[in-house]
Formats: C-alpha cells, sequence, structure tokens
C-alpha cells in the first residue's frame, strides 16, 4: 500500500499541486499553443507530448524559433540531441527522469485514464515538476480529479475558439472536401481509403502502426491539398493540428487492449474536436456502419458538457530492484488514494513474468543493477504486436547478452537489421518489416546497449526512413490517383487547362492523360471506373469544350473523301466514328444518327447533320444510281412498272420466281424498256449487272440490314468482305439467310452461295449439252451426254470455283438430279458401204429415226423450275411450244439455261424408254436408256445386212461383253427423282379398266398393240409420267399438235422463225396422216397434243391423261425394227 505522501514530492512542505498550473478545455483551445510560449519564456524547459507524430510537429516549431541546435527531440525511436540543448521536446512515456529543467508541461493528461497508458501519465502528473513553472494540458473532464490529487493547483478553463455543430449521417461518397475520416482498423481504414480514391481521387492514411516518417508524409499530402481526405485511427485525436472541417465516424467502436467496447462521450469530443481548427467553425457526423448518435451524446459533444473523470491508472513508480521477486512485488501495490487504481497488467510486466520463469534469467539477474537491466529489457515496446511469449523470448535473447558480453553482438544486431532491409513487397508486408526495424532503432537508442550506439542508430534510422517511403509509395499508388487530385484541384481553382489533343485522340489535360476522344465523343481512361470516371467526364467538359466546336467546324467543311461508310453502318470521317445508319421508310434514303455526348449541341450539331446527310445522300446515289434511274423513269409502265417497284424494293437482285406470273405476262416491248435502264433477265434472277460491283453490293446489304431485326452484322461483315474479295462463291454461314445473300449479289445453293451472274454463266454452259441430240450436225457440246443429261465439266467447276460435293450440292439446290450411268461408246465415224435390198429398208427406218431425233431438238428441254427459257435468247416462258422469237431479241449475255426446277418442284422425270423396246418379248432386258435405244437401231441395221452366221457371231460377242461390267459416270438430269426411287403405286388402274372396256369396239391389231403396252407398262410402269426420250417418228408427228386450252403463239403477232418451217410442214404431214389412227388410243387416256420428247414444259402437273405407251403402226419403220429384233432373237435362242 503507497501512502499518500508518497505522491508528492519527498522531503517537502509545500503543497502537492503548489506552483502546478492546469489549462483545461475542450480541444482547439490553443492549449499546446500556449505550452510552446511560455517554454520559449524560459531559459529551459521539457514538454511531454502523447505521440511522436506530435512531438516532431511541437520540434519543428520549436526548432524554426529558438534553432536546431537549442531543441533536442526525445522518443522511443528517433533522439535528436544537440550538445547542449535548452529545450526537450518528448513522448511522455520517453521523458528524461534526471534532467533539471525550469519549465515542464505535460499534454493531454486525460489519457491517465486510460488502461493500457494510463499509469505512465498519472506518474508524470504527481511526480514531475518544472523548478519555476509546471502546465499540465488536459479536457476540463480532469478538473475534478486533479483538485482532489492535487491540491492548491491553479486551474484555468480555456473556451474552444470555434463552434462545433453536428452534421448528420451521410454516405463515405457524399463527405465534403476537408473530412477526417475516422476508423479503428487498419482493414477498415484501407477499405474507406480505397473508396475515397475511386470516387474523389485519393485519401491520406493515418495509422499507428506506420513510422513517423510515412504519417508526416501521407499528412503533408494532406495538408498541401494534394488530396481533400483523410482517412485515421483515433489517433489523429491526439492534438494533431490538421486542417479539417469535418469528421466522419465510420465507427464508434475500438479495442482497447482488453476488449471491443464503444467510445465514451469524452473520447468521441477529442475527435470530433479536429474538425475546425482556430476561428473556423467545424462539423462532425457519422458515416459507414456506424450507428447514427443519440440526442444527447450530440448534445454532450456540441456542448463539451462529459462526465468527470474520478479514476486514474496508477502503477507503483518506486520499485526495488534488490531482487527479481521484490521487483515483481513493488510492481503490483496498491494506491492508498481513493482517486486511484491500479493499473492492469501491461505489456512489460507480462514479459518481465515470462523471463522470470525461465531458469538462466533467474540465474542472471542476481543484484539490484542485473534487475535493473531486466527492467530496462522488459521495456522494448511490441511493435510487431505479436504473442507475449515470442516477445519475451526476445527480451530474454538481449538480456542474456548484455549479462554475458556487456553489449550486444555487433553481427548479431548486424543480422536482424539486414533481415528488414528490403522495400519489395505490399502495404502489410511493409509495415512488418517497419515493425521489425523500430524495434531495433529502440534497442540502438539505447545508450549502453551497443558498443557504438551512434552508428546503429544511424543505420537503423535509414532502414526506417527507406521503407517508411516505400510504404509511403504504396499508400499513395493504392489510395491516392494523383491524375485525378491534381486535375480535381485546378478545376475547382477555376483557372485555364492545359489541354492537348493526342494524334491517335488521347486527351491530356495538365500533363496527365484522362481518356480518348473519338469523334464528338470523349471516353474516359478505361481504367477508371464510377465516380472516377465522372470526375474525368467534369475534366473534359471544361477542357474540350472548344475543341468540340472546332472539330464540328472542320467536319461540315470537310470533302467527300474523307468519310467512310464502314460494315457495321458507322460513318467514320478521318478514321473517328461520327455517326451510324438508322432505317427509315425508304430504304434507299437512309436516316443518320450522330455519335456524341451533350458536349456537341446548338448550331454546331446542327452543322454537323447537314454535312452527314449530304454526303450519304451523295453517296448512295453514286453506288446504286441505276436504281434511282429506275424510280424516276417515265416510260416504264403497266406490269413492267410493278416488276420495277419490286425490283427496287430488293435493291437490284429479284428473284425471277417471285414474279414468274408477271413475267408470263410481260411482252417483248416492255422487255425492252427495262433492259434500256440496265436491267438483265436471267433464268434465276432478274438483276442490274452494273451494281454487282462489291461496293454497290456492300451498300445494298448494309440497307437491307438496316430494314431488319435480328441481322448478325459481324456474319454479314464476313460475308461482305469475302464477296469483296472477287470470289464466286464461297461458303454459306448458317446465321445469314437467303434474302441477306441475295442483298449482297449472291444466292445460297446448298453448302455454297454462288454470284448471280455466274450462275447465269452456269445456265450458259448447260444449256447446250441439254439441247443436244444424237444425230444433230455439228460438234457435241462439252458436257453433253445422251440429250436429256449432262456430265459436269472443268469450265463449270472453275467458274462456280468448287468442285466435288459442293458443286453437287450447288447443282442438287437449282434442281438436278444425278444418275451414274454406262459411259457412251466412242464414237467412230460410219463405213461407207453399197447399199443392198437387204438394207434399204433399214436405212430408212435409221433415217426417219434421225429426223423425229432431229424435230426433238427443236424442241426446248424441259425446265423443271418454271422451266422459263430467257426470252433475250428467243425461247419461250413458261410452258410454251417452241416459239419464233426475232432474232434481234437474242441477248447473248442474257440468255436462259435450260434449268431444272428446285428438287420438290417436279416429281417427273424422262423415261429413257424406247418403243421398240416396249414390245420385245425378251422380259428380263434391262431397261435401255437413249444410248443404248441408238445403238440398237444401228445394230439392228448391221444385223440386216449381215449374213447370218456373222450375226450369230456377233450376238456371241454381245453377250460375252454384256457379261463385263461397263464404266460408270455421274449423269445430271432436270428434276424429278430417280425410276428406282419413285412410288410404285399404279395411279391410272381406272384407266386401265376403262381401256379394257372399250376394247371389244378396238381392231384386233389395235388389240395386240394395247395389249403389247399394257404388258410393257406393267414392266417399265414407275409413274404415269415416264416417257421416252428416243420417241418413235408417230409420236414426235402426234406431239405437233398444242395441249387444250393452249393457245398458239403465233396469235400473238410474231412469226414463226424461218428454221422450223420445214419441220413444220412434216409433222403437219404426219399429223394428218395419224389423225384417225391414235384416237382410239387416246380414248384410253393417251396424251394429245404433246411431242414426247424430255419433260414437260409446263410448270405445273397437266389434268390430261398421258398414254404410256403406244401400239406400233405396222407400217411404220419401227414396227419393222422390232420384227428384225424378235427374228434375231429367236436365232439367239
Amino acid at each position: 500500500m503507497v501512502s499518500l505522501s508518497s505522491i508528492s514530492s519527498p522531503g517537502s512542505d509545500r503543497a502537492p499541486g503548489a506552483g502546478v498550473t492546469a489549462v483545461l478545455g475542450p480541444t482547439n483551445t490553443g492549449k499546446t499553443h500556449l505550452a510552446i510560449e511560455r517554454m520559449l519564456a524560459h531559459s529551459s524547459g521539457i514538454i511531454g507530448l502523447p505521440l511522436r507524430l506530435l512531438a516532431r510537429e511541437v520540434y519543428n516549431k520549436i526548432a524554426d524559433r529558438a534553432g536546431a541546435d537549442s531543441v533536442a527531440l526525445i522518443t522511443g525511436e528517433e533522439k535528436i540531441k544537440p550538445s547542449k540543448p535548452r529545450f526537450w521536446v518528448s513522448t511522455v512515456e520517453a521523458m528524461p527522469r534526471d534532467l533539471d529543467v525550469s519549465f515542464l508541461a505535460v499534454d493531454e493528461i486525460q489519457i491517465a485514464a486510460d488502461l493500457e497508458r494510463g499509469h505512465v501519465f498519472t506518474d508524470r502528473i504527481l511526480h514531475r515538476r518544472g523548478r519555476d513553472e509546471t502546465l499540465l494540458l488536459g479536457a476540463a473532464t480532469m478538473r475534478p480529479i486533479i483538485e482532489r490529487l492535487l491540491p492548491g493547483a491553479n486551474i484555468i478553463t480555456r473556451p474552444r475558439l470555434s463552434q462545433l455543430e453536428f452534421a448528420g449521417d451521410r454516405k463515405i461518397t457524399r463527405q465534403p472536401r476537408r473530412t477526417a475520416i475516422v476508423a479503428f482498423s487498419a482493414d477498415e481504414v484501407y477499405a474507406i481509403a480505397e473508396l475515397i480514391r475511386r470516387q474523389h481521387g485519393g485519401a491520406a492514411v493515418v495509422l499507428g502502426s506506420l513510422s513517423p516518417r510515412t504519417r508526416n508524409a501521407q499528412v503533408a499530402m494532406f495538408q498541401s491539398g494534394d488530396v481533400d481526405y483523410l482517412v485515421a485511427t483515433d489517433a489523429v485525436g491526439m492534438g494533431l493540428n490538421l486542417d479539417v472541417d469535418h469528421v466522419a465516424f465510420a465507427s464508434d467502436r475500438k479495442y482497447d487492449g482488453y476488449q471491443f467496447r464503444r467510445l465514451n462521450p469524452a473520447e468521441f469530443a477529442q475527435i470530433a474536436g479536429r474538425a475546425g481548427r482556430a476561428t473556423r467553425n467545424g462539423t462532425f457526423g457519422t458515416t459507414g456502419r456506424c450507428a447514427p448518435f443519440e440526442p444527447e451524446l450530440v448534445n454532450a459533444l456540441q456542448n463539451h458538457t462529459f462526465e468527470a473523470v474520478r479514476t486514474l491508472q496508477w502503477r507503483n513508480s518506486d520499485l526495488d530492484f534488490s531482487s527479481l521477486g521484490a521487483l515483481q512485488v513493488s510492481l503490483v501495490l496498491t494506491p492508498s488514494h481513493e482517486a486511484l487504481t491500479r493499473a492492469p497488467i501491461a505489456e512489460d510486466l507480462r514479459v518481465l513474468d515470462h523471463a522470470a520463469r525461465d531458469v538462466e534469467v533467474r540465474a542472471m539477474a542476481q543484484g539490484a543493477a542485473a534487475v535493473e537491466r531486466l527492467w530496462d529489457a522488459c521495456q522494448i515496446p511490441d511493435y510487431r504486436k505479436i504473442a507475449p511469449a515470442a516477445h519475451a523470448e526476445l527480451v530474454t535473447t538481449l538480456f542474456g547478452f548484455l549479462m554475458r558480453k556487456g553489449r550486444v553482438p555487433d553481427d548479431w544486431f548486424a543480422a536482424q537489421v539486414a533481415q528488414a532491409d528490403r522495400t519489395d513487397g505490399d502495404i502489410d508486408t511493409l509495415s512488418g518489416r517497419i515493425a521489425q526495424i523500430r524495434t531495433w532503432t529502440f534497442v540502438a537508442n539505447r545508450p549502453d546497449w551497443l558498443a557504438d550506439p551512434d552508428h546503429w542508430q544511424g543505420i537503423s534510422r535509414e532502414v526506417e526512413n527507406k521503407l517508411s517511403d516505400a510504404l509511403h509509395q504504396r499508400l499513395t499508388e493504392r489510395f491516392v490517383d494523383r491524375r485525378t487530385s491534381v486535375l480535381m484541384r485546378r478545376l475547382r481553382e477555376n483557372t485555364m487547362l492545359e489541354t492537348e489533343i493526342g494524334k491517335t485522340g488521347e486527351v491530356i489535360v495538365e500533363g496527365h492523360v484522362i481518356g480518348r476522344l473519338d469523334g464528338f465523343t470523349f471516353a474516359p481512361d478505361a481504367t477508371e471506373a464510377g465516380s472516377e470516371a465522372k470526375a474525368l467526364q467534369a475534366i473534359a467538359q471544361k477542357a474540350l469544350a472548344g475543341e468540340i466546336e472546332a472539330r464540328a467546324e472542320k467536319l461540315s467543311a470537310a470533302p467527300d473523301d474523307q468519310f467512310v461508310l464502314t460494315s457495321d453502318g458507322t460513318i467514320r470521317w478521318t478514321g473517328d466514328a461520327v455517326a451510324r445508319l438508322v432505317a427509315a421508310d425508304d430504304v434507299l434514303r437512309p436516316r443518320i444518327r450522330i455519335i456524341s455526348d451533350e458536349r456537341l449541341t446548338g448550331a454546331p450539331r446542327d452543322a454537323v447533320q447537314a454535312r452527314l446527310d449530304l454526303w450519304l445522300k451523295t453517296h448512295v446515289e453514286k453506288l446504286l444510281g441505276p436504281l434511282f434511274e429506275l424510280t424516276k423513269a417515265e416510260d416504264v409502265t403497266g406490269i413492267a412498272r410493278g416488276i420495277a417497284f419490286q425490283l427496287i424494293e430488293a435493291l437490284g437482285v429479284l428473284e425471277r420466281s417471285k414474279i414468274a406470273t408477271e413475267m408470263k405476262d410481260l411482252d417483248q416491248p416492255s422487255r425492252a424498256s427495262l433492259r434500256k435502264y440496265g436491267v438483265r433477265f436471267g433464268a434465276y434472277h432478274i438483276y442490274f449487272p452494273a451494281l454487282l460491283k462489291p461496293a454497290a453490293r456492300a451498300l445494298a446489304s448494309l440497307l437491307w440490314a438496316q430494314k431488319q431485326d435480328n441481322v448478325d452484322l459481324s456474319a454479314l461483315s464476313s460475308a461482305q468482305h469475302l464477296a469483296a474479295s472477287g470470289r464466286t462463291s464461297f461458303p454459306a454461314d448458317k446465321l445469314l439467310g437467303q434474302d441477306a445473300y441475295r442483298a449482297l449479289g449472291y444466292r445460297q445453293c446448298g453448302e455454297r452461295v454462288v454470284r448471280v451472274d455466274i450462275l447465269e454463266r452456269l445456265a450458259d454452259l448447260i444449256r447446250p449439252a441439254l439441247a443436244w441430240r444424237k444425230g444433230a450436225l455439228g460438234m457435241m457440246p462439252a458436257g453433253a451426254f445422251d440429250g436429256r443429261g449432262f456430265v459436269v465439266t472443268q469450265a463449270m467447276t472453275s467458274l462456280v470455283g468448287t468442285a466435288g460435293e459442293e458443286f453437287a450440292s450447288i447443282l442438287r439446290a437449282l434442281g438436278y438430279r444425278m444418275e451414274r450411268c454406262p459411259a457412251p461408246p466412242p464414237v467412230t465415224p460410219p463405213l461407207v458401204t453399197e447399199p443392198t435390198p437387204a438394207t434399204e429398208g433399214a436405212e430408212a427406218a435409221s433415217a426417219e429415226v434421225s429426223e423425229s431425233a432431229s424435230e426433238e431438238s427443236a424442241a426446248p428441254d424441259a425446265v423443271p423450275e418454271g422451266q422459263e427459257s430467257a426470252d433475250s435468247a428467243g425461247t419461250l416462258d413458261v410452258g410454251s411450244v417452241v416459239e419464233p422469237a426475232p432474232m434481234a431479241d437474242a441477248d447473248l449475255s442474257d440468255g436462259t439455261a435450260a434449268v431444272p426446277e428446285a428438287a420438290g418442284a417436279a416429281e417427273e422425270t424422262p423415261a429413257a424408254v424406247s418403243s421398240d423396246v416396249a414390245v420385245s418379248p425378251v422380259s428380263d432386258a434391262p431397261e435401255p436408256t437413249a444410248t443404248d435405244a441408238a445403238q440398237a437401231e444401228s445394230g439392228t441395221v448391221d444385223a440386216a445386212s449381215a449374213p447370218e452366221g456373222e450375226t450369230s457371231a456377233a450376238n456371241a460377242a454381245d453377250v460375252a461383253a454384256s457379261d463385263v461390267e461397263p464404266a460408270m459416270v455421274e449423269v445430271w438430269r432436270p428434276g424429278g427423282r430417280p425410276a428406282d426411287r419413285r412410288p410404285r403405286h399404279d395411279r391410272n388402274r381406272h384407266r386401265r379398266h376403262q381401256a379394257g372396256q372399250d376394247g371389244a369396239q378396238q381392231p384386233a391389231g389395235a388389240d395386240g398393240e394395247a395389249g403389247e403396252a399394257a404388258q410393257g407398262r406393267e414392266r417399265h410402269g414407275r409413274g404415269r409420267h415416264r416417257r421416252s426420250a428416243d420417241a418413235p417418228a408417230e409420236a414426235g408427228s402426234a406431239g405437233g399438235e398444242r395441249a387444250p386450252g393452249r393457245e398458239p403463239r403465233e396469235g400473238k403477232g410474231r412469226p414463226p422463225r424461218e428454221r422450223f418451217q420445214g419441220k413444220g410442214r412434216d409433222r403437219d404431214r404426219d399429223r394428218d396422216q395419224d389423225k384417225g389412227r391414235f384416237k382410239g388410243s387416246r380414248k384410253g387416256g393417251g396424251r394429245e397434243g404433246r411431242p414426247d420428247a424430255g419433260p414437260s414444259h409446263r410448270p405445273y402437273a397437266s389434268s390430261a391423261p398421258r398414254e404410256r405407251e403406244r401400239a406400233l403402226d405396222p407400217n411404220s419403220p419401227f414396227a419393222k425394227l422390232a420384227a428384225l429384233k424378235e427374228q434375231l432373237s429367236g436365232r439367239k435362242d
């Protein structure tokens, strides 16, 4: 138990408070300034301050006035000690005990109630005095306890120089400038500082764990105005003079070393009092996760009315070093005064307890000097904040060096310093190294622990400064955006900003890149987001005002060649995007929308709009001029006008199948009027050849895309690039539809898309191959096979730019089908022999067959897809018979091939069945093709003129040759399906039944022929549309009559062509001779008035019954051939 007398100075009869002046009051009352003035008025003095940071600030002020040689700075980690200092500035814990000075002051005496540090302040209040004057500075809450502990002390209360008002709760991002935001953990401080950086450019950070140098640098950054926000722990409330206007509490709970607790009102007031220094009023409030303040707390903070301090923390300072046990006993003594209470076990006492358990330490701690040395070692602060046992191990190690060697070994100490001498790592890593070096700095500042303390003080201070600078740099990089903070400060100063626009659009303001200016749109730096981008936008608003107007004026006077329309519909001016296409009601007159922000307004915007509208109108008319000319055409009327309108809507490429009906009724003068404007009529499309250029088609596809809703512009752009490369075909993209490719000037055919003019050229190659007939004069066209199909040639594949399966898919999409047929034998010139009576009949028959074939070749081939022959080539429209047309109407590049319709449009296929095979008695003979029929006829003539033995040998050779499998070739035929894939149901059963009923009225010969025909139908029946390509002459002559219901084309005023006149006379003669001959068979469902050569010209199936096979005329050459073939077969058997 310590008596009251021990509190006062021993051996003195004066009252404990004699010569003591307590200057009490709230913050911002000028207490610290008063203490400095009073100390400088004395010959010597010392002032104790609660923080190293505050001690450094006061040291600088006194050194400026008294000189650096007269002032010493003593802290736990830093000592600046001139040879003969007059004034001493120190932390309370580091105040020298053996100094005799005239003046002594202790600041922030209310900390005497703190559980962790309070006993040190209580000791200084009770026992430290100046010779002439002693000042105790603190809060007004200390008045009652000072009067009790120091009776006779002079107590002065100073009022606050400014008012403190409550500002309520605000978001962190809404805090005013010059605000200090207070939190009570490092993690929370870092999080708030990061948010402030994103919102306002940056914040300074003050933590108790930072080195004094780092904290000074951070505070200097705030004081200079580089940043407007300070995020700190409660260390900011300990007497720091900061230029703070508002204090915001982000938390109201702290860890005091023992527990998490809420701050008491006096602690709130100490921190809030930092706002409004000198005579400037300040405000305080809450933010973040801090609960709103109660009205009672707000009233107490504004009026500075707080509950008085009732007790102070105390620990015995009169220690007994006679033994380790005596020291421990003296440290746990309790005070006798009711205003004092024994302090909780502090860090140094806890370390002493751990060291006392060590046997070696107890053995070395013998005697007062050793025990005192051990207690000095226990005073090393735990800067690293590690476990007490770990810290105690460091203390015992140092104590062992001091007791065994008298000094800490230099090599060991150098190794410890070297471990911390690294500047790499993040904020936490550097903070840990600073805590480590601060420990060694404290050790180096002990006067007798090292052989050369001054040397190691310099080294440790250098390492600490290096680490502090690195930590300050990391904090600045993380929590301060210097670019934004500097620019915002210049913006607040309302000065002209130095703005520069780089070659690639970078906007440089005051030497800082803040973003890019693309056209009339400013894009902040991509690395910034949220409010940082907003801050840059505000800076750009002022910096770019003149630049935007200058650009608008320059664009309005720019020539046309500076504008480009890209594939995605963007208009670029000198590379910058300035506008975008927008769909309008008229596809040829799109609108534009300027790409800009709110900076482009008023007259400059109107000028930009007018110039871009004019350029776009000129650009579209230049590339799509034929469409505009056709729009204005006044001589295009009637049906032609409707076709022209649809062609314009289709942007110059229109599928012919969509206007098939209009094309039937379109006369030649109307077609000529459309051709005059550049329109070409093809087999598949009606189009403008002049608009198939890449630039025109790219623009047309872009205009088409503007009218659609769900077009993949990236896929369309890729297709535009492929088309612009000059490819005649390329693979189709599933993301694009047929309309998109049509707008590009292509047609999707299977797996590829083909340019429309290339399709017409392909039709020009296929047409002669399909029109060729065996026995026709002249050379056989390339790709011709049997007159009903063609084979693929190199010219076709090279034209399209593909081959194999891809080319096959194109042909299938165009309506052709592929069959594998035996390769035809090589054509050899016939031998000229003397005619004999035995061969005259066969020659006559061959002549009639050749004549019939030539007549068939004059007829147009089957065109399954509407089978419209190109009118420019002088052929007929859909379903018409061969029509003579004026030769002047021919257009070589505008011709239409004999094109097939789509695969499913026509089911009927030309049957390769000749009538002589139909009456053959050999039931198991294979179905002959047109080539086989021709070979059979040739073989028949040869057999008729050859001797009987030679005929038998030839037949044997034919049988042997039939055993060898012939070579097969791929033959493409128009439309339909192969014969082996057709449905086998017979749709003419009722017709055959009707024919059976009428059979009794027919002649016997006809009866027999009908039976043969029925037998042939049963053998070759694949459906009622199958017909023979090599039809007999009678069928060809019978086909001279037109189908019922069709008017002859000659009735329209066009004379028949001269090349058809001879054949027409022959057909008329044959038709007159055979009119009565086939009357009975027509009753049986035969087809009337149609040539039996190839598929129908009609795009639709005729409802007239069609005869599958006709009975042979006994007087015709075919009857003679059939009889001769039967005779040869009998001999063979």
